[in-house]
C-alpha cells in the first residue's frame, strides 16, 4: 500500500527534475552607469573641525539613525568592541581619533588612504582597504554619534 502513495511522488518529483534548465540564463548585463548618475556624490569633500558640532547630550534620533547605517554598512567589518574583524574595532575610538578625522574616514576614505599617515598605517595592520560606502555627511554624522554612544557619552 505504502508504495502505491509512494511511487507517484516519486514519479512526478523525478519528472520535475528532468525539466529544470541547468543552463545559467542569459540576463541583460546590469547597467551600473545608469544606477549610480541619480546617487549624489558624497565624498570628496573634506570635512574640517568647524563643520562638524557635537552634541551634548547626544541626540538620541541621531543614535537610532546611526546605529541603523552601522548594521547596514559597517558591521560586516567592524565590531562595537575592540576587536578586529575585517577593519579595527569601534571601542575608543571617539577618544582616539578627532570628529573630522572619523567622518572623513567615513566619507572620504581615498583621500584619507592618500594623505593621512595614520590611515595608512591602520591599511598596513588591516591589510584591507576600507570600500566607500557612498554615506552622506548626514549619514556620517549619525554613524559618528552612535559611535560617541558606543564609548559612553551621555
Amino acid at each position: 500500500m505504502k508504495k502505491r502513495i509512494f511511487l507517484p511522488f516519486l514519479l512526478a518529483a523525478a519528472s520535475l527534475a528532468a525539466c529544470v534548465d541547468n543552463k545559467p540564463s542569459q540576463k541583460e548585463p546590469l547597467d551600473t552607469q545608469a544606477l549610480t548618475q541619480n546617487q549624489p556624490e558624497t565624498h570628496g569633500t573634506e570635512i574640517k573641525a568647524a563643520d562638524v558640532q557635537l552634541t551634548t547630550p547626544l541626540k538620541s534620533e541621531w543614535v537610532a539613525s546611526g546605529k541603523g547605517v552601522y548594521e547596514l554598512k559597517c558591521m560586516a567589518c567592524h565590531r562595537l568592541t575592540g576587536e578586529k574583524l575585517v577593519g579595527p574595532g569601534w571601542k575608543g575610538v571617539t577618544e582616539r581619533r578627532k570628529p573630522e578625522w572619523i567622518m572623513n574616514m567615513i566619507t572620504n576614505v581615498d583621500m584619507m588612504l592618500e594623505k593621512d599617515p595614520e590611515a595608512q598605517k591602520m591599511l598596513e595592520e588591516c591589510l584591507v582597504r576600507m570600500p566607500n560606502q557612498n554615506l552622506s555627511t548626514d549619514e556620517a554624522r549619525q554613524v559618528l554619534e552612535f559611535m560617541r554612544s558606543n564609548d559612553g557619552a551621555k
